[in-house]
């Protein structure tokens, strides 16, 4: 408390450098960051779910999101390709 007390008497916080907008807290990357993490988190407990309450063996829950990330990144593929194709026409 007495460290910190100091830190503001004695104006040492002018001495540091501010942290640069890039890894601010309401920046892009840490925006993404916290997206993350909240994903991870939904994750962890939808798998909490599927053990505990509708019974599901660990290493089915395991293939479940397994298949549910293969589909999702088929279903990106199959959207995304149209986009850039389109998105390379209008360009040229």
């Amino acid at each position: 408390k007495t460290d910190f007390i100091n830190f503001i008497s004695d104006q040492e916080w002018k001495s540091i450098e501010p942290v640069s907008s890039w890894f601010g807290p309401s920046s892009f990357l840490m925006s993404s960051m916290s997206a993350l993490f909240q994903l991870s988190m939904w994750i962890r407990h939808c798998h909490g779910y599927l053990t505990e309450s509708v019974g599901i063996p660990v290493w089915g829950s395991y293939a479940i999101f397994a298949l549910a990330t293969l589909f999702s990144g088929l279903i990106l593929g199959l959207v995304s390709e149209p986009l850039e194709a389109e998105w390379l026409v209008s360009a040229v």
